[in-house]
């Protein structure tokens, strides 16, 4: 079902939980489907050793991936025009990901309606991970 204009307004929310838990096979999965191997995100010794981080972290674009699913499985598959966020805070195995879209503002661009949601990611500690913007078409 599509969202509609009408039944929106300036505040509402839309929120999901992106994933619990993160694990480290989802953090190695994501760098062989995108062939990003950079040894920070998949090698641990490098990672703590050479580069003096507590742990390997997941890839910015994978946690821009999940934040872009929650945006679209609000607004609709095939609607999405606009979509940035800027990485704010690393994202670690085992953390717990939520992300929410706010409606800012419901407009007409181009003959169609749109609605301008601010898009953020937090951590199970609450500390946002990723913060954005999302443009969307949207019914009447």
């Amino acid at each position: 079902m599509a969202l509609k204009a009408s039944e929106l307004k300036v505040g509402d929310t839309y929120s999901e939980c992106l994933v619990e838990d993160l694990k480290r096979t989802q953090i190695v999965q994501y760098a062989g489907a995108s062939g990003d191997y950079n040894p920070l995100h998949t090698d641990e010794v490098f990672t703590t050793q050479v580069a003096k981080y507590p742990s390997v972290f997941a890839h910015g674009m994978l946690s821009m991936g999940m934040t872009g699913r929650m945006v679209t499985n609000y607004v609709g598959d095939g609607r999405l025009k606009k979509f940035g966020v800027r990485f704010t805070n690393q994202v670690w195995p085992g953390d717990t990901l939520n992300a929410t879209a706010t409606v800012e503002e419901i407009t007409e661009e181009d003959g169609e309606t749109v609605v301008n949601l601010k898009v953020e990611t937090t951590n199970q500690d609450g500390a946002t991970v990723i913060s954005g913007y999302a443009c969307a078409r949207v019914d009447a």
